[in-house]
């Protein structure tokens, strides 16, 4: 399958698909917040996110429809990396596409923490160029080294 993911920025518009993608119960299960986020704390979230200079959040398109969000947020040292793939997108491959595009352009270190029965999680890590780097208890931590 030819993969032309196309990445954007997020903006407000976007509000309302990323409440609908954070709450939907599959991707509640794979993330570290598992509740359910009132659409409040999320606006606000929203608009924080969009001022915040350590943060980078983008929308993954395919064939100009919304797929996947991937952010990148840093901690000090590499940038930590988390996806969420819309659930009608989800078993194309868009997440491997999506987070490998993402990571490619970030030359500092990448990583990425990822619950140990999220199999696709972790695949796409893997593709992404992360290696497992740690073990804590189900939680996986995947680390790649900065880009020369």
């Amino acid at each position: 399958m030819n993969h032309a993911i196309q990445l954007r920025p997020v903006t407000m518009q976007d509000a309302t698909l990323l409440y609908g993608w954070r709450n939907d119960v599959l991707t509640r299960q794979a993330s570290h917040s598992i509740q359910e986020i009132p659409w409040e704390t999320h606006l606000n979230w929203l608009e924080e996110s969009l001022k915040n200079s350590q943060r980078v959040l983008n929308i993954a398109e395919y064939d100009h429809r919304a797929v996947g969000t991937v952010r990148a947020d840093w901690r000090g040292d590499a940038w930590m990396l988390s996806w969420t793939i819309a659930p009608e997108a989800r078993g194309a491959g868009h997440a491997k596409a999506m987070v490998a595009l993402f990571a490619a352009q970030m030359k500092e270190p990448v990583c990425a923490e990822v619950k140990s029965a999220n199999i696709a999680s972790i695949k796409t890590a893997e593709y992404a160029g992360m290696h497992l780097l740690q073990r804590d208890h189900d939680v996986l931590t995947f680390y790649r080294s900065a880009l020369s």
